[in-house]
């Protein structure tokens, strides 16, 4: 069975707790997530005041063989254990998984993600077939609600993935895209029951 693979990783606590990992998931994985997210991923627009991108939830479709186990039981306690450990958490369950596709014109502006104890950590998934700086849609952490506080910028670079603890200081933002599509799998938890 496939696992997250977190031995490659980088913890930090400023300007928020979270950590960077290299390669969670196998090529294989990510390579056949693409493929099934450019043939037959269900994306639905969605527009808001700080950003407009294409989604869906994993849990309302059916993916394929090939991907499925990347929402297993198995899976998701693997991630769920590294959360708690590396953020310093109590346990925790999963809220969502979606998917997030954003194309050329689209930007997420900074915000925090904070909506109260419903959703209290995130794991962010990169996708894509090889990207460049020049493509924009760089993700950057912020000390505060201001875009001039920019604390760290991040190339999305395939496989890698960033997880955090949502407060009202985890500000972050994606920068405009200037070319090709950037896709990024997005697990939200919140404190267990």
């Amino acid at each position: 069975m496939t696992r997250p693979d977190f031995t490659r990783v980088e913890s930090r606590d400023s300007p928020f707790p979270h950590f960077r990992v290299s390669e969670l998931l196998p090529e294989a994985t990510g390579d056949a997530l693409l493929d099934w997210l450019d043939a037959d991923a269900p994306w639905k627009l969605q527009v808001t005041d700080f950003y407009e991108q294409h989604e869906f939830s994993m849990f309302d479709c059916a993916a394929p063989s090939a991907v499925a186990h990347i929402v297993s039981d198995a899976f998701v306690a693997d991630l769920v254990r590294e959360l708690s450990e590396r953020l310093d958490a109590p346990p925790l369950e999963l809220v969502e998984v979606a998917v997030h596709r954003l194309v050329a014109g689209q930007t997420i502006r900074i915000h925090n993600d904070h909506i109260g104890e419903e959703e209290t950590h995130r794991l962010i998934v990169q996708l894509n077939r090889g990207w460049t700086v020049e493509q924009g849609g760089l993700f950057m952490i912020f000390e505060a609600d201001d875009p001039e506080s920019v604390a760290d910028v991040l190339l999305p670079v395939h496989r890698s993935a960033f997880g955090f603890e949502i407060s009202e200081r985890s500000h972050h933002a994606v920068s405009t895209i200037h070319s090709g599509s950037r896709d990024t799998l997005v697990y939200t938890f919140r404190h267990a029951a």
